[in-house]
């Protein structure tokens, strides 16, 4: 009588982590900023249109054999509600990117998961010890020096950034609960089915036709957003999430990278201070979720 082996689980391979985790930030950096080249000569809604659609496209393309079985969902209407969220943090990130630079954009956005850390509380029950709060109020007080009210990034532009990061929080959370039964691909789909078709329906009250040049952009949003998912559900299979999340802070560095050598954009001391300590207390929370066994919430930027 013979038994059926089982198959053993993928070693971890800690480089490969690492290295698609860089890939996934650079790709990401790469999708901000086209966006942030159409914005000059398109509209926020019609470039956050473009996102999707050619995300959406490439995703059909590639998951047609499987697309019936890819799109069977035991959680439809979380999926909806996730997808809304993901949108609108979406449609925010882009307005704050047409005004702001990269970096500042992306320094900003590294609340999110101090964020999740707070609101976990009341959505998730989780509870959060006098360390991890010390590491909440410290990220803020980053996000502060970033922002510098009434000198530096304190306009109007600086709110959507702060909004879009509220929304990301509540789409972090969402995704925990989705990441329980659901599968990777699936929650993927749905979310650039549900933005395109949304968008859709608006993009034509905004609606400017694109040249050549224009087309190749867009196009480039979907690739580089779609390459950017790959590298970093790959990173989570290479390696553990606290081998490879500090890593995902290195996004802060090709956003300056692209803000230089597209836009001439340094960010100036106090924002690297203040993304420093955002980073920092963001690490800290991460350490001591993991430390108490609570489980990782797998931060994706947005793209």
């Amino acid at each position: 009588m013979t038994h059926a082996i089982a198959p053993q689980p993928k070693p971890f391979d800690a480089k490969r982590g690492i290295f698609w985790m860089m890939g996934a930030m650079m790709m990401f950096s790469g999708t901000n900023s086209f966006a942030k080249l159409l914005m000059e000569h398109y509209p926020v809604i019609q470039v956050v249109w473009a996102r999707y659609f050619f995300q959406l496209l490439l995703l059909v393309f590639f998951l047609a054999p499987r697309l019936r079985k890819v799109l069977v969902t035991s959680k439809l209407k979380l999926q909806i509600v996730r997808s809304l969220l993901l949108l609108g943090t979406s449609v925010l990130f882009f307005f704050g990117l047409s005004g702001l630079a990269l970096a500042d954009i992306s320094s900003l956005m590294f609340v999110t998961p101090i964020l999740v850390t707070v609101l976990s509380m009341p959505l998730l029950g989780e509870r959060v010890g006098a360390r991890r709060w010390a590491g909440i109020i410290v990220g803020f007080l980053g996000a502060i020096i970033i922002i510098r009210p009434g000198y530096g990034l304190m306009q109007l532009t600086a709110l959507f950034p702060l909004g879009a990061a509220c929304l990301y929080a509540l789409y972090q959370i969402s995704t925990r609960f989705l990441g329980r039964t659901e599968n990777t691909m699936t929650t993927l789909l749905y979310t650039a089915s549900s933005g395109t078709a949304i968008l859709t329906a608006l993009v034509p009250l905004y609606w400017i036709q694109p040249d050549t040049t224009g087309w190749l952009m867009m196009a480039a949003l979907g690739v580089t957003s779609n390459l950017g998912h790959f590298a970093m559900i790959k990173a989570y299979e290479e390696a553990p999430a606290p081998t490879v999340v500090p890593f995902s802070y290195v996004n802060l560095l090709w956003a300056t990278l692209f803000g230089y050598i597209l836009f001439s954009d340094l960010p100036d001391l106090w924002t690297i201070s203040g993304a420093c300590i955002i980073a920092g207390s963001g690490l800290y929370i991460f350490h001591r979720e993991h430390m108490r066994g609570k489980g990782v919430t797998k931060t994706e930027p947005i793209s």
